[in-house]
């Protein structure tokens, strides 16, 4: 079984629900973070980046949202990025899965597996 598990979590988000249940059926507990009541940090987020395998705070952005092109977002720097998804979690992707020194974003919630 994994050391700790951490999902950063929004209980709207089907995605999200489907990591946790998935984690589970694995018989693996974990901490629900809810990130929207609680966001990250700004070192949390590179951090977690880290644990992902990349310095780009892209890969955690729903640029799908209102929002990311409401605050201008697709030409900002990486810490205007990093300062955004602090500001605005609604942002974050999800749901990350962190476990241990790795981290994944669920999506399929099915990708959590690479790193049990």
């Amino acid at each position: 079984m994994p050391g700790d598990v951490t999902v950063w979590f929004n209980p709207r988000c089907s995605k999200a629900r489907g990591a946790r249940d998935l984690l589970a059926a694995q018989g693996v507990e974990c901490s629900l973070l809810d990130y929207q009541e609680t966001p990250p940090s700004a070192d949390e987020i590179r951090r977690v980046l880290g644990l992902l395998g990349t310095d780009d705070p892209r890969v955690l952005v729903r640029s799908g949202e209102s929002l990311y092109a409401e605050l201008g977002l697709a030409d900002a720097s990486d810490d205007e990025i990093v300062a955004a998804l602090v500001e605005h979690p609604s942002l974050i992707e999800r749901p990350v899965v962190i476990v241990g020194d790795r981290a994944v974003i669920a999506r399929p919630p099915e990708r959590l597996l690479e790193i049990l």
